[in-house]
C-alpha cells in the first residue's frame, strides 16, 4: 500500500480549512484517511500561525515510505521538525493568544413595557382613594 501525506479539504463555502493527513494513494482527496497529522487553517490573520503539525507522526510516516504532496511538503518543510519557520510561528501563536477575547454578555432586559392608557385610568382612581383614606387615620 501507497502511503501519501496530503491535505483534506474541509470547511465551507468561502471558509476553507485543511487538515494534514496521511492516506492510501489510491483513495480521494477527501477520502478515508489513515491518521491526521495536523491542520491549516488559511484563514487565521497571523500567516505563520496557520499551521498546527505534528511532527513526530510526520516523520514516522516519512521513514516508511510515505510521500507528501507538493503542498503538503511545503508546510512540512516549514513547520515539522527542524522547519524553517518554528520561531515565527511560536512568535505568531504568543501574538494571538495575546488578543482580546470577549466574553459572550445576553443583551440588557428591555424596560417594561408602560400600561395600556384604559389600565393606567383605572389603577389611578384607586391610588387616590387609598390617599383619601390613609389621610383621615393620620388626623385621628
Amino acid at each position: 500500500m501507497a502511503v501519501r501525506i496530503r491535505l483534506k479539504k474541509m470547511g465551507r463555502t468561502h471558509r476553507p480549512f485543511f487538515r494534514l493527513c496521511a492516506v492510501d494513494q489510491r483513495s480521494p482527496r477527501d477520502g478515508r484517511v489513515i491518521e491526521e497529522l495536523g491542520h491549516y487553517d488559511p484563514m487565521i490573520p497571523e500567516t505563520d500561525a496557520r499551521a498546527i503539525l505534528n511532527g513526530e507522526r510526520i516523520n514516522y510516516w516519512i521513514s516508511v515510505g510515505a510521500q507528501p504532496s507538493d503542498k503538503a511538503g511545503v508546510l512540512i518543510k516549514k513547520y515539522g521538525i527542524g522547519g524553517t519557520h518554528l520561531e515565527k510561528q511560536q512568535e505568531a501563536l504568543d501574538r494571538l493568544g495575546k488578543r482580546k477575547h470577549y466574553e459572550w454578555a445576553p443583551a440588557p432586559a428591555a424596560p417594561p413595557k408602560p400600561a395600556k392608557k384604559e389600565e393606567a385610568a383605572v389603577e389611578e382612581p384607586a391610588a387616590e382613594a387609598s390617599d383619601e383614606a390613609a389621610a383621615p387615620e393620620a388626623t385621628e
